[in-house]
């Protein structure tokens, strides 16, 4: 017989722990019946034809299973959200030698109409795409779109009038390395947007190292621990349309990873906004700001680098934001079958907690692989819910495991901070191998909607459809003293805290107005606004059910 010893816990392992405890009895009072979540998919009828072509081949390339972001931003301000796509290329070129493989933009018509204006807005693209990321770099009040990729990254500048040009060369941005995601924020807080590109492995076309079961005539894309990573890279924006690679200089370059999606909050609330990189099957990167223009990288003692058992993850894409309404960004990650989707809730002072189980949704989600998420509150009752894009990595997986390369995507309502699956009563039917998801409420009806990439099928479009009226407020921020976009501003309703920013999920964007569900609420009494130059904004008695535009003053 083997005696188990069971390890000493430290002051603060004990602390985490009975936090956790602690949470999970809190939980167990929270309201057992929040309004119902519905969906029904609509990408035919309004119009979005979009495939995503990720060019598979015999020889089991890796970026074929990974591409598929998503940026949704009001390209023409006339205040619809319109979609852009990313896309493939052909292989081993790494061009796209074909208008099917042309990233897409689509123009939102109003009324559930799209319409495909790729061609005249300029963005059609080159090389093997990844993610993209949307905001407006220059402050000149039209978002501009950066695109992610296999050795080739692109700038496009928003000229207005519906058309973009390409910088790329002229803005300082280089290629070169495989770049799956990009997030803009304001790390220095000069009041313009800075561009964090995510970076995954080396790679190139040549490699061509056999995984799998050569027996059986088995071949299967790689195992991460054969790639080796590569840092991101951090571009500070000088303000005359030209950026400056100042990796090395933030402490940055010293941390290589296998990258995947990239999110920013403020999550030791100091003022300067911190930095959240996923890791495939290595631990996280948290870059904590020190505000002098340099990073630290803290994962490992704030406690999100791994899993309380110690063990990396396929981590894919990541929500930062305050899913328990404590008023602190939480850390909300997609991963494949049984390993979870790992919940990081935070608890001040810099540290996190494994909440995992204690919020319900590890044993919910343990069985599902993930890329795309959002963290929206879908019913309007005043608790964000969780929407996953699911499918496995690996389109051979069910010769080797228990588990499901295409699956149905999934939604899991939010009841006091405690997760509930309810994909089967939302309706989210749809089986494919879904990819990057991004939301936005398409039709101004204040519902939250949801699109979706699937590799080598049509995109989706879920249209919320949810029952029961609830009242909402969705907050479009224009800063004067901080950036135009208003990123990295944090806002407080009632027991409700959000944070500016354009990323979302695995490796897509959302450049929109904040929302806000607010229950039975038609009279919000108070809206603070803490813009990122630190001046706080104040707004009382603001009537529900509107988009309401807030100028920094």
């Amino acid at each position: 017989m083997k005696w188990r010893v069971r390890p000493r816990l430290g002051r603060r392992e004990n602390k985490r722990r009975w936090i956790g405890l602690a949470f999970a009895a809190l939980l167990a009072a929270a309201p057992a019946s929040p309004p119902p979540i519905r969906f029904r998919e609509i990408a035919a009828q309004a119009g979005l034809s979009f495939v995503l072509e990720n060019s598979p081949t015999d020889r089991k390339h890796l970026i074929e299973t990974m591409p598929g972001g998503i940026a949704v931003f009001d390209y023409d301000g006339d205040g619809r959200p319109d979609i852009y796509f990313t896309n493939g290329a052909q292989l081993p070129s790494l061009e796209k030698s074909s208008p099917k493989y042309w990233n897409r933009l689509y123009h939102n018509e109003g009324n559930w109409k799209f319409v495909d204006v790729t061609e005249q807005a300029g963005v059609a693209g080159a090389g093997y795409s990844m993610g993209a990321a949307a905001a407006d770099y220059d402050n000149d009040g039209r978002p501009d779109l950066f695109v992610a990729g296999v050795n080739r990254n692109t700038l496009y500048h928003n000229l207005g009038g519906g058309r973009f040009e390409d910088v790329t060369a002229k803005a300082g941005i280089r290629s070169g390395e495989w770049a799956v995601a990009a997030g803009w924020f304001d790390y220095d807080r000069d009041g313009k947007v800075d561009l964090w590109v995510v970076h995954y492995a080396k790679w190139s076309p040549a490699y061509d190292r056999f995984c799998g079961d050569a027996a059986r005539g088995i071949r299967i894309y790689c195992h991460p621990k054969y790639f080796e990573g590569l840092a991101s890279t951090l571009y500070r924006n000088r303000g005359d349309g030209t950026f400056e690679d100042v990796t090395a200089r933030a402490g940055v370059a010293k941390y290589a990873g296998r990258g995947m999606s990239v999110a920013f909050a403020d999550y030791d609330q100091d003022g300067y906004t911190d930095v959240f990189v996923t890791n495939d099957n290595m631990p996280n990167f948290l870059f904590h700001n020190l505000g002098n223009g340099t990073f630290e990288e803290a994962a490992l003692l704030a406690g999100t680098a791994l899993r309380d058992d110690g063990k990396a993850v396929a981590s894919m894409g990541v929500e930062f934001k305050d899913y328990d309404n404590d008023g602190l960004p939480d850390l909300l990650v997609t991963a494949l079958a049984g390993e979870t989707f790992p919940v990081f809730r935070n608890i001040g002072k810099g540290s996190f907690v494994d909440a995992t189980h204690s919020s319900r949704l590890g044993s919910q989600a343990v069985t599902h692989s993930g890329w795309g998420l959002g963290l929206f509150d879908f019913n309007n009752d005043g608790w964000k819910d969780l929407f996953t894009a699911n499918s496995h990595v690996n389109d051979r997986v069910e010769l080797f495991e228990p588990a499901v390369y295409r699956e149905r995507n999934s939604v899991f309502v939010n009841s006091g901070g405690a997760f509930r699956d309810v994909s089967d009563e939302a309706g989210l039917t749809a089986v494919k191998a879904h990819r990057g998801a991004a939301f936005a409420d398409f039709d101004g009806d204040g519902r939250i909607d949801a699109v979706v990439s699937a590799l080598g099928e049509p995109a989706e479009l879920w249209e919320n459809a949810s029952p029961q009226p609830q009242h909402w407020i969705e907050l479009r921020l224009v800063g004067t003293k901080s950036n135009r976009n208003g990123i990295g501003a944090r806002v407080r309703i009632g027991n409700q805290y959000a944070e500016m920013s354009t990323t979302a999920g695995y490796a897509s964007s959302i450049d929109g107005p904040l929302h806000f569900g607010l229950g039975a609420v038609a009279i919000v009494a108070k809206i603070e606004i803490r813009w990122s130059s630190g001046l706080v904004q104040t707004l009382t008695g603001v009537k529900a059910d509107q988009v309401t535009t807030v100028t920094e003053k």
